[in-house]
């Protein structure tokens, strides 16, 4: 996939993104519609989005609540995690084994504070603990790690703000 570092966009290619965050399971036909050119030229434009590597992947989005009764609730986690030495091979070492990890669905590098933010989820307390086991004790560069458990998700929005490209 081509990706560019510099790309131009108009307020068409703006409201495509934006449609797209919405729901990007519309047609093409309704999605043209919606931003108002022809099909040809949405479907145009949506590639050439897709071939810049601007739109990264097309996912469904589930829900925990409605999954609850087949695959119980689990645990859902924001995890602090501050490392003994920050060089950037360490920093890079760490990233790359938790990203792996199946269980870590987001990991940012922050500053300042902890080194590390991640989002992670688990089935239940046991497998929770493997989880900070493979990921926490067993790295000898983990010095702390302070987890909050999730009682209640009051939104989730995984959407770019776009309004800011619009001039």
């Amino acid at each position: 996939m081509e990706k560019t570092d510099a790309f131009d966009l108009d307020a068409t290619d703006l409201a495509l993104l934006d449609l797209l965050q919405q729901d990007a399971s519309r047609s093409n036909l309704e999605l043209a519609g919606l931003a108002h050119v022809s099909p040809p030229t949405c479907l145009r434009r949506v590639k050439r989005l897709q071939t810049a590597g601007l739109i990264e992947r097309q996912v469904a989005i589930l829900s925990p609540d409605r999954l609850a009764p087949v695959l119980g609730h689990g645990l859902e986690a924001i995890v602090e995690v501050t490392l003994d030495r920050q060089g950037a091979e360490h920093l890079e070492a760490f990233e790359r084994r938790v990203v792996a990890d199946e269980a870590v669905q987001q990991c940012y590098r922050v500053s300042p504070g902890p080194d590390f933010i991640l989002h992670v989820r688990a089935a239940d307390m046991p497998a929770y603990l493997a989880l900070q086991q493979r990921l926490f004790t067993a790295d000898a560069n983990v010095r702390n790690v302070k987890a909050f458990f999730s009682v209640k998700r009051a939104k989730f929005a995984p959407r770019l703000p776009l309004e800011a490209g619009r001039r």
